[in-house]
């Protein structure tokens, strides 16, 4: 096989194999196949042109047009002339399909279906626009060094994207066809020079010059792709967002539901709260008719990892005819069961059906899983609400402040309770140390979250503000906290958050608050309507709504008390919707009334409060481990270039001047003087006289004669130190070798003074002095070892 055939093999592999990274993003995995067959057209392609040959440029044309013809036969067959070249319409098509995609990327969770188009298109399609770069640079261009930064942009993304469960094992994938290709490109390299400087003699049995490094090579490439995996353990993590994609939603479980493809409940709900054009999403119409104060629930998120709260994995059944009684809801709780008619509009398109709750019976066409631990239900194979018209069943729970109050502290009714009390070591201390402090002298957990909920909607001075950045990393609930600034998912986030801290199992809730109540006896339910509350369980009761966001949803009529001095309302009201712009009253006087703190109608006593300047943020250590991480990463692709400095700056040094030292420091300047050739293409003749091969170099290197009679000079200095009895010092040589420098590089081209540069052909001399280090070891260790010898005479 040619040198130039096992690149495009090697580029084709490596792009194949960082490809496999993006396998837990979609399902089915499928793909694969088709970007591996497509792939191979690309490469075959590039190989026909380069074989006629044609100009570079001219190779890259032809395989981005026969890319382009293969999305186009795939993707727009319709849209296009004769099926296979795109138009105006084609292309029209293609950025339909991108916009598509983009909408299912917010829309789904990790993994989503590959039965959308769009999202097909934009994982085959990258795929091919990086296999496309990796060959024009590895085997078009010929250096594969830095065709390592389209292969690490295409890990980058998939790794950002997915749960992280097993990015380390795609990483290594990836890492390996990288050096897979490094590897071909060197062996081709090696193969050309040939063993141009030599060590010891080779026996004839040995290995060979070539051999040897290539072997040395792939051991450099095993100890750097460990050291890989194992640093950035060492490194402090950086956090991400507070409300990075909650992507791990419902997944294949062992019900008879298949793979289900869940929302992202949380990627556009500021987006909604901040739109400007307030479209209705939902109509409803309740039995009996006043139930104004009725929320619709999407999806609860129970699984909090410090950065962001998410849906945890489920398993999902087909829908029962009639739905399990509530979790821990016991006989005596008062309830009522309505009835509600929803029409969802068919541009509101999502997996979770938005349902009041706890649903009792479900009546709905198509394709759809029940999730009995959130009791929620979500669409399989592609369904979704657009468009849809269901009846819901649901239970209007009614406990008292006495029920909720005398609840047992620890549930029996709540399989892995504790999973609902988790918190990561992540979380700062304030947020456990403000909900004891917010809710000192409280008898029970009831009494706990009340005191909870009124210091988010009530004395606390929160301002309802949706502008607000939704922060980063494990500090965003603490950040919440001291600016006291913020919209529902803050709210709703940090109150379960310090629910968890005191001993109270919590979730958050994702849907819509109350609507607005319409003439004919329907409420409409739009955009702005988007909400997010936490759920509180109590033993005998179940799990119980609270809502701790100023100006928002009502407040449930159980978090009333017998206490006259209690700051809450009798009676919540249904909010009206989300107001863009911050709140400006500040904590509210004792003469208000309660109702009127929670409408912000009370006059204010003073101005806002200015935002507090957000200082948190990494600690100084974890930024200096990532600025050395940086620059360590920044280093390795410069050390060739840095060593051949070093090796430079030691050979024509300020030694060597006295008798004893004349021959080494000749020898030196020598050797820096034909290396530095050699960087510039020409490659040395060790076979060859000095005088032999410096007249090569300035032959080939078409030197002017400044710098023609200083390698003569350096010539003649080595002949004298080899041959003279007593040799003796010359001075300039170091002078001689950088004008020879500046000689080899005025007639080259900008490309080849960039590659002696930065990728200097003679610093193969490490990886020889690395091969014979380790043929050394062996024949040491070898040595080393005792032989064990049989008797004379002795029979075996």
């Amino acid at each position: 096989m040619s040198g130039r055939a096992r690149l495009a093999l090697g580029a084709w592999a490596a792009t194949l194999m960082a490809s496999c990274a993006l396998l837990p993003l979609v399902e089915p995995a499928t793909w694969i196949l088709q970007a591996a067959f497509l792939l191979g057209i690309q490469s075959l392609v590039g190989a026909a042109t380069r074989r006629v040959p044609l100009a570079r440029p001219l190779t890259v044309a032809a395989q981005a047009l026969v890319t382009l013809m293969m999305l186009t036969l795939l993707f727009t067959r319709e849209q296009a002339v004769a099926g296979l070249v795109p138009g105006p319409e084609a292309f029209q098509r293609f950025a339909d399909l991108l916009q598509q995609g983009g909408d299912d990327i917010a829309r789904y969770a990790i993994p989503a279906p590959l039965e959308s188009d769009g999202i097909r298109l934009m994982i085959i399609g990258g795929v091919l626009i990086i296999g496309l770069a990796v060959d024009t640079l590895a085997v078009t261009f010929r250096s594969a060094a830095p065709a390592g930064l389209p292969l690490l942009a295409l890990y980058s993304v998939a790794a950002g994207l997915s749960d992280g469960g097993a990015d380390w094992l795609w990483f290594v994938v990836a890492a390996a066809g990288y050096l897979m290709l490094l590897l071909s490109e060197g062996r081709d390299r090696l193969s050309q020079w040939g063993r141009v400087f030599g060590g010891a003699p080779r026996t004839p049995g040995g290995e060979s010059g070539v051999v040897a490094p290539v072997r040395t090579g792939r051991r450099i490439g095993a100890v750097a792709l460990g050291l890989a995996l194992v640093v950035p353990v060492a490194l402090p993590a950086m956090d991400g967002g507070l409300l990075d994609g909650a992507g791990t939603g419902v997944g294949s479980g062992s019900g008879s539901g298949g793979t289900i493809s869940a929302v992202n409940p949380l990627v556009s709900l500021r987006d909604n709260l901040n739109t400007d054009n307030d479209r209705q999403v939902l109509s409803l119409r309740t039995e009996p008719e006043d139930q104004s104060s009725l929320y619709l629930r999407i999806v609860s998120l129970d699984d909090f990892d410090g950065r962001t709260w998410k849906p945890s994995k489920r398993d999902i059944f087909k829908v029962p005819d009639e739905l399990p009684s509530p979790v821990g809801l016991g006989p005596d709780i008062r309830r009522t069961e309505i009835t509600t008619r929803i029409a969802s509009d068919r541009n509101y398109r999502q997996d979770w059906l938005p349902m009041p709750y706890p649903p009792s019976g479900v009546s709905i066409d198509g394709d759809w899983r029940y999730e009995p631990v959130g009791m929620t239900l979500v669409g399989d194979h592609g369904e979704n609400t657009g468009g849809a018209t269901y009846e819901v069943k649901s239970l209007v729970v009614q406990p008292t402040a006495q029920q909720l109050a005398t609840a047992p502290a620890t549930p029996t009714s709540l399989r892995d309770y504790r999973d609902y009390t988790e918190l990561p070591k992540s979380l700062p201390a304030i947020v456990s140390k403000t909900a004891r402090e917010v809710t000192e002298g409280s008898a029970n957990h009831y009494e706990q979250a009340v005191k909870l909920q009124e210091y988010f909607s009530l004395t606390g001075g929160f301002q309802y503000d949706t502008s607000v950045d939704v922060g980063s990393g494990s500090e965003a609930i603490a950040r919440f906290l001291k600016n006291k600034q913020g919209f529902c998912v803050h709210f709703s986030f940090a109150m379960a958050a310090m629910a968890r801290s005191l001993g109270i199992p919590a979730r958050v809730a994702v849907g819509f608050a109350p609507g607005t109540p319409e003439a004919d006896g329907t409420v409409s339910v739009g955009l702005r309507d988007a909400h997010a509350w936490p759920e509180l369980y109590f033993e005998g009761v179940g799990w119980t709504r609270f809502e701790p966001t100023p100006t928002r949803g009502t407040l449930p009529e159980y978090t009333q008390t017998d206490s006259p001095s209690t700051t809450l309302p009798d009676v919540g009201r249904p909010s009206s919707a989300a107001s863009t712009a911050p709140s400006t009253a500040p904590s509210a006087s004792e003469s208000c009334t309660a109702e009127q703190k929670k409408l912000e109608a009370c006059p204010s006593e003073s101005a806002a409060a200015a935002p507090v300047k957000d200082d948190d943020g990494p600690n100084w250590y974890v930024v200096l481990a990532w600025v050395l991480g940086g620059l360590a990463a920044l280093a390795i692709p410069l050390a060739p270039m840095l060593w051949r400095l070093r090796t430079r700056a030691v050979r024509l040094g300020a030694h060597g001047r006295g008798d004893a030292d004349v021959v080494p420091h000749t020898l030196a300047v020598w050797l820096e003087l034909t290396d530095t050739a050699w960087d510039f293409g020409i490659l040395p003749d060790e076979s060859q006289t000095p005088r032999k091969a410096a007249a090569r170099i300035v032959r080939l290197g078409h030197l002017d004669p400044t710098a023609a009679a200083a390698v003569h000079r350096v010539a003649d200095a080595v002949e004298q130190v080899l041959y003279a009895p007593r040799p003796r010092p010359t001075a300039g040589l170091a002078e001689d070798v950088r004008r020879v420098v500046s000689g080899l590089a005025g007639p080259v081209t900008r490309r080849t003074r960039l590659r002696a540069v930065l990728a200097p052909r003679s610093t193969m001399r490490v990886v020889w002095a690395a091969s014979e280090w380790w043929s050394g070891a062996k024949r040491r260790a070898a040595a080393a070892r005792p032989t064990l010898r049989k008797p004379s005479g002795q029979e075996g």
